[in-house]
C-alpha cells in the first residue's frame, strides 16, 4: 500500500522569549539536515533566517523567517519567530498557519515572560508543542528547575524524556529514556556517539523511566493497558502514547541540549518526526461561504485552499506567503481571493529558504511556500480556486498602543514618505499610519517602542528618506465610572422638506466582557441590545441606533480617545409618522450616547505591561524605588542563579527611556523584559 506524502510532511515553529536561543537551535537545524555547511551565529551575525540588516545589527530576530529543510525522509517546514514582545503579532500569523512547535527555555531562566505570552498564544491557536529546555551548559543549568517552572506557569504535563549526562560546563550528552540509550557529543564533533547508558547514571535513569511511564500510562488507555499487564511499557508504546499525548495537547515531551556547542539538536530533530502533527493529523481546516461553513481536507486532489500569513513588499515586486491546506497550486493558475473577490494570478512558486528561495512548478496541501505575483492579497487573505470559494479565517491583529509622529525632513519627499509607510503597514498589519486632523501629521502607530525604531530605521534605510521622529505617547482609552439610567435625547431637525425626529432613551453602565460583543484591548469592548417593547422603535431603527452608539465610541469626552468597556441598553423611544429614518436614529444614537458619557462619569484607562526586571542582588534597592517612582506596583521576587528577578505591573507610558535609565543604575548588568496586561485607570494627574 503506498503512503501517503503528506506524512512525511511537519510544518513547525521555532517559539520562545527573547534570548533563548530560537536561532541559534534554528541554525543548528539548517546545519544538521545539510541545508546550509556553515554553522550560521547570532553573535557574528552570519545567521541564516535573520537576513535583515537591523536583525544582525541588534542580534534579535524581528521577522518571521520561513525555511525548508529534510531530516530522516521528512519535509520540515520551519518559521523562526520573534521573541521580543513588539513583534507578537509575527508569531500570531506565524502560528496560524503551523501544525506544531518547539517552545524553547532557558535552562537557567526557565519560563520567562515572553515564553509564558507564545505559550498562551500556542494554546489558542491548539498547536502542540514539544519542549526544548537549552543552554545546558550555562553555569546554574538546571533542567528539574526549569521544568518545574514549565508545570508551574505553564501548567502542561511535562513528559521529561531525557537525562542530562553531565552538568554545566561538563554537559556532554544525554541519556534517552524511551530507548535507555546514551548519546554523547565529544568535543568538536556535530554527531553523537550512541552507546549504553553510564553506570553512575543506570539507577537515577530507570528511576526516571518508571516515572516517565507512570506519567504516561495514568493519561493514555493503551499505554495502561500494557502497564497493567506487564508493569513496564515496551519502547514501541512508550513512543506511540507520546506522540498521541502530545498530538491531543495531554503531555508535553521535553528534551535538554546546548544548541551553541551543537548538542541536543539530532535528538530534537527526532523528536519533531516521532511526535508532532503532520498535516493529515490535524483537523480538516474550516471556512464559510455564503453563510454557511465548510471543511476542506489536507488533499492535493481537493478544491484548492490556502491563507496569507506574510507578505514582503519589496521594491522589485510583492512576495506572498502561504499556507496551502488543500489541493494544489501551480504556476500560472488563476486563483480567487476570498476577501477582496477579485482574480489574481500566481507567477511564480517558491520553496523558501528564508532570503534564498527556490523555483517549485507546484505546492500541494500541506505545503507552506512564497508565490510571486499576486496584486492586492495581504496578511490574512484566504486564496481558493475559483469554482469552490471559501473564506478562512484570518490571524487577529492586535491593536496598536504606541504612537509617534513621522515628518519628512524635506517637503518634497512627503509623497515618498507615505509610499513607504503604507508599504510598512502591508507587510504588518500591526502598523498603522493614520493623519491626526487637528495638527496634520501622520502618525506611525505600533505595539511598542522597538517596533516602532524598527519601523522608522526601514524608512531609513531601504527608502533612503530623512525623517523626524516625535516623542512616544501611548494610546490611552476612556470607559464609563458611574454609568447612567434613562438618559433621554430626541433628536429633532427641520430645515425645508422632510425633517428627522429620532427619541430614544438609554442606560449607560460599565460592563466587563461577560456574554458577547466586540472584544478590545482594555477588556471591556462594548455590547448593545434593545428592551424596547411594542413596537414603539421598529427593528431597522433599533439597528440604526446601535450603528450611531458605535459612532460616538470614536471619541470619548475626556480626550477623544476611544471608548471601551460600557454596555448600553435601548430601553424606550419614539417615532414619528413622516419625519423618523435610519438617518435621524442613527443621529440619535450617536449625539444621545455622546451626551450619555459626558453625565456617567467617565474614566481615563492607560495601558499597562508587566515587567520582569533582572539585576545583581546589591542593585536591587536602586532598581524598585526606580520603579515606584514610574507609579510601578511590585508584584512578585526572586533569585536566580544569583540574581534577583523583580516582577511589576508598570504604566507603559513611564517605561520610555527605561531601558538606557537601567543600565545607568546597574552598570550595565541590569536587562529587563515587558509584556502587555491591559489596561487600567489612570490617576487624576494622568488625565488632566
Amino acid at each position: 500500500m503506498r503512503t501517503n506524502p503528506l506524512t512525511t510532511v511537519r510544518n513547525l515553529g521555532i517559539l520562545a522569549h527573547v534570548d533563548a536561543g530560537k536561532t541559534t537551535v534554528t541554525e543548528r537545524i539548517l546545519y544538521l539536515t545539510g541545508t546550509t555547511h556553515k554553522r550560521g551565529e547570532v553573535h557574528d551575525g552570519t545567521t541564516v533566517t535573520d537576513f535583515d540588516p537591523q536583525e544582525r545589527d541588534r542580534g534579535i530576530t524581528i521577522f518571521a523567517a520561513a525555511v525548508s529543510c529534510a531530516w530522516a525522509g521528512h519535509r520540515i517546514n520551519l518559521i523562526d519567530t520573534p521573541g521580543h514582545v513588539d513583534f507578537a503579532d509575527e508569531v500570531e500569523r506565524s502560528l496560524r498557519v503551523l501544525d506544531g512547535g518547539v517552545a524553547v527555555f532557558d535552562a537557567v531562566a526557565g519560563v520567562e515572560p515572553q515564553s509564558e505570552s507564545v505559550w498562551r498564544q500556542a494554546d489558542r491557536h491548539g498547536v502542540p508543542r514539544i519542549a526544548f529546555v537549552n543552554k545546558m551548559d550555562r553555569a546554574g543549568a538546571d533542567l528539574d528547575t526549569a521544568v518545574a517552572s514549565i508545570r508551574q506557569r505553564l501548567h502542561p504535563v511535562p513528559l521529561v524524556v531525557q537525562l542530562p549526562i553531565g552538568t554545566e560546563d561538563g554537559f556532554t550528552g544525554v541519556v534517552d529514556l524511551p530507548r535507555m540509550r546514551a548519546l554523547v557529543w565529544a568535543e568538536g564533533t556535530d554527531t553523537a556517539e550512541e552507546g549504553p547508558v553510564p553506570d553512575t547514571l543506570r539507577e537515577e535513569a530507570a528511576r526516571r523511566r518508571r516515572l516517565l511511564e507512570e506519567a504516561v500510562a495514568e493519561r493514555h488507555p493503551g499505554a495502561l493497558e500494557e502497564f497493567c499487564d506487564r508493569e513496564t511499557l515496551t519502547s514501541a508504546t512508550l513512543t506511540g502514547a507520546l506522540r498521541d499525548l502530545t498530538r491531543t495537547g495531554d503531555g508535553v515531551v521535553v528534551l535538554c541540549g546546548s544548541a551553541y556547542r551543537n548538542r541536543g539538536v539530532e535528538p530534537l530533530l527526532d523528536a519533531v518526526v516521532a511526535y508532532l502533527p503532520s498535516p493529515l493529523d490535524v483537523p480538516p481546516v474550516r471556512g464559510s461561504h455564503d453563510g454557511t461553513e465548510r471543511e476542506r481536507p489536507a488533499d492535493p486532489a481537493a478544491p484548492m485552499a490556502a491563507l496569507a500569513f506574510k507578505v514582503n513588499a519589496t521594491p522589485t515586486g510583492r512576495m506572498t506567503y502561504l499556507r496551502v491546506y488543500s489541493g494544489t497550486i501551480e504556476k500560472g493558475d488563476t486563483v480567487w481571493d476570498a476577501g477582496t473577490r477579485r482574480t489574481e494570478r500566481i507567477g511564480r512558486i517558491l520553496r523558501v529558504r528564508a532570503d534564498r528561495h527556490d523555483p517549485l512548478e507546484r505546492a500541494v496541501a500541506g505545503d507552506i511556500v512564497a508565490v510571486v505575483g499576486l496584486k492586492s492579497a495581504r496578511a490574512g487573505s484566504t486564496l481558493c480556486a475559483p469554482g469552490a470559494p471559501l473564506l478562512l479565517e484570518p490571524p487577529g491583529v492586535a491593536e496598536p498602543v504606541v504612537h509617534v509622529s513621522v515628518e519628512a525632513r524635506r517637503s518634497t519627499d512627503t509623497g515618498r514618505l507615505a509610499s513607504a509607510l503604507a508599504r510598512l503597514t502591508e507587510e504588518d498589519p500591526s502598523l498603522a499610519v493614520r493623519t491626526d486632523p487637528e495638527t496634520g501629521q501622520t502618525v506611525l502607530s505600533g505595539m511598542g517602542e522597538l517596533h516602532l525604531e524598527v519601523a522608522v530605521e526601514r524608512v531609513r534605510r531601504e527608502h533612503g528618506l530623512e525623517v523626524t521622529v516625535g516623542r512616544p505617547v501611548v494610546a490611552y482609552r476612556e470607559t464609563v465610572g458611574e454609568g447612567v439610567t434613562g438618559f433621554v435625547h430626541r433628536h429633532v431637525k427641520q430645515d425645508g422638506g422632510a425633517g428627522q425626529f429620532a427619541h430614544v432613551v438609554l442606560d449607560v453602565e460599565p460592563w466587563e466582557g461577560e456574554g458577547g460583543g466586540d472584544g478590545d484591548a482594555a477588556g471591556g469592548g462594548f455590547v448593545f441590545r434593545s428592551t424596547v417593547v411594542g413596537g414603539r422603535v421598529p427593528q431597522e431603527y433599533v439597528r440604526a441606533v446601535e450603528a450611531g452608539c458605535r459612532d460616538a465610541l470614536a471619541e470619548g469626552p475626556l480626550g477623544g480617545h476611544p471608548v471601551t468597556g460600557l454596555r448600553v441598553t435601548l430601553t424606550d423611544g419614539q417615532t414619528h409618522v413622516t419625519d423618523s429614518s435610519d438617518t435621524a436614529f442613527r443621529a440619535a444614537g450617536r449625539f444621545g450616547l455622546r451626551d450619555a458619557l459626558r453625565a456617567s462619569g467617565t474614566v481615563l484607562l492607560e495601558p499597562v505591561v508587566e515587567v520582569t526586571v533582572t539585576v545583581p542582588e546589591d542593585g536591587v534597592g536602586g532598581v524598585l524605588g526606580d520603579l515606584a517612582a514610574r507609579r510601578g506596583r511590585v508584584t512578585g521576587s526572586d533569585t536566580r542563579g544569583g540574581a534577583a528577578v523583580v516582577t511589576a505591573t508598570v504604566p507603559l507610558a513611564e517605561l520610555f527611556g527605561y531601558a538606557t535609565r537601567l543600565r545607568s543604575r546597574t552598570q550595565g548588568r541590569g536587562t529587563f523584559t515587558a509584556r502587555p496586561t491591559g489596561y487600567a485607570p489612570a490617576p487624576a494627574a494622568v488625565a488632566r
